[in-house]
C-alpha cells in the first residue's frame, strides 16, 4: 500500500494550500492519519493528526488557528488545509497512516512526501 499526496506547490506568504492524502487501494483503513513536516537541515515534526471518528486533533503550536486536517472516512482519505502561509512553513510534507494489525500491533505507513514552498 503506498500513501499518495498531492496539493503541495509554490505560494506567496499569506496564500493558502490544501494538501490531500489517499492509499492507493481502497480497501485501506488506517486508525490514526496525519501530517508531518520536514525543513532542509531539521528534523522531521507533527504537524497535525486525526483520530478515524475525528474525535480527537491534534497540532504543533506553529500551526494552530491557521491549519486544519479532516479526513474522509468514505475515501480514506486525509487532508490538511493550510490558511495564512508563512516562509517558516516551507518544508516537504508527509502524511502517516496507522493501521492496526491486531489489538496490541499497529503498523506506520508514510507517503513520499509532497513539497510546499512559501515565498515572502
Amino acid at each position: 500500500v503506498r500513501l499518495v499526496e498531492s496539493g503541495g506547490g509554490l505560494v506567496q506568504a499569506g496564500g493558502s494550500l490544501r494538501l490531500s492524502c489517499a492509499p492507493s487501494e481502497s480497501t485501506f483503513s488506517a486508525t490514526t492519519m496525519g501530517w508531518y513536516r520536514q525543513a532542509p537541515g531539521k528534523q522531521r515534526e507533527l504537524v497535525a493528526m486525526i483520530t478515524r471518528s475525528g474525535g480527537t486533533v491534534n497540532y504543533a503550536d506553529s500551526v494552530k488557528g491557521r491549519f486544519t486536517i479532516s479526513r474522509d472516512n468514505a475515501r480514506n482519505t486525509v487532508y490538511l488545509q493550510m490558511n495564512d502561509l508563512k516562509p517558516e512553513d516551507t518544508a516537504m510534507y508527509y502524511c502517516k497512516a496507522v493501521k492496526m494489525i491486531t489489538i496490541a500491533t499497529t503498523k506506520s505507513y508514510w507517503g513520499q512526501g509532497t513539497q510546499v514552498t512559501v515565498s515572502s
